[in-house]
């Protein structure tokens, strides 16, 4: 009936009815349930009354108006670069929603969408069936058998898993659920899956899960140690400083920034493990302040790199 009177004429409800072969009781019905949901239909009475939506209305399709169009559009292009498994359904729904736009319309939002590209990281093509099995399965409850690539081993290994949820970090997607081999909660990255089958067995997911606490909290828990805390201080452009702070080991000690400095507190052990290869990737575009035995493991790393070429030239 909504599309009905976006045509722009003023109709009875006897011609509507008609129309949809429905009873003029159940097209006032829907009129009642339209304006509840903040359609702006009006009823006139008389001789040249009818039933009719407000012109605003009918610029738009539906309930967006053409900014909010955009922001679908855009979101798309961005759903798009994520590897976001339902692009082609998103893809068709946005089509149907452009439909409905006058030639105008459409023009303006050509213009207002195509300033915007999101450049996406190389994947594998068998990501995206992944992402859909894996979705199904925490949909439904179901335990997956999968064959996993761990990164510091050649050999692929399987395991039984039950998928809790699913995270998109970082330019990568992550399945977190209890391994049935580990007997704990563990993380996946999805594109070392090699293989995954829905099995018939259930689970029940813990109540209120959700996959960002969780890579939180196993930020918190993969400290090395619970002793004392050391002060890092890092110096850096803002840009630079932004991108040390998104580390997913960094972002939960961060204690103060500045546009040219951050603190962060963090033990002695997690530090040594994790931090120097880290640091060492951002070049001469940050420098360490504090402590000096950060500063100094990531100038033997240097050192150990420049003598390893240096021993190549030879």
């Amino acid at each position: 009936m909504l599309w009905i009177l976006r045509s722009g004429r003023k109709l009875t409800a006897t011609q509507i009815a008609d129309s949809l072969e429905i009873s003029v009781r159940t097209v006032y019905r829907y009129i009642d349930a339209l304006c509840a949901s903040g359609v702006p239909v009006v009823a006139e009475s008389g001789h040249d009354g009818g039933i009719r939506i407000l012109e605003s209305f009918k610029e738009t399709p539906l309930f967006f108006n053409s900014v909010e169009v955009k922001a679908l559009v855009d979101a798309f292009k961005f759903a798009q670069g994520a590897g976001y498994p339902y692009t082609e359904e998103l893809e068709s729904a946005l089509k149907k929603v452009e439909n409905g736009l006058r030639e105008e319309q459409r023009h303006e939002l050509f213009l207002g969408s195509n300033g915007l590209d999101v450049i996406a990281p190389s994947r594998l093509p068998s990501v995206v069936p992944v992402l859909r099995d894996l979705e199904q399965a925490v949909k439904d409850g179901l335990t997956v058998r999968i064959t996993y690539r761990n990164a510091n081993t050649e050999q692929d290994d399987g395991r039984e898993v039950d998928p809790y949820g699913l995270a998109y970090d970082r330019n990568e997607w992550y399945v977190v659920g209890f391994c049935h081999r580990s007997q704990a909660a563990r993380t996946f990255r999805v594109d070392r899956i090699a293989w995954l089958e829905l099995t018939e067995a259930r689970f029940e997911k813990p109540e209120r899960f959700s996959a960002s606490v969780y890579f939180r909290d196993q930020s918190e828990r993969e400290r090395e140690a619970d002793g004392p805390l050391t002060l890092i201080r890092i110096e850096g452009d803002p840009d630079t400083l932004n991108a040390v702070c998104r580390h997913w080991h960094m972002r939960h000690y961060l204690t103060e920034r500045t546009d040219r400095e951050a603190r962060f507190l963090l033990d002695v052990s997690t530090m040594n493990k994790y931090l120097p290869m880290y640091l060492m990737t951002f070049g001469t575009a940050i420098r360490i302040r504090e402590p000096l035995e950060l500063k100094r493991q990531i100038q033997e790393l240097a050192y150990g790199i420049a003598q390893h070429y240096d021993e190549d030239s030879d």
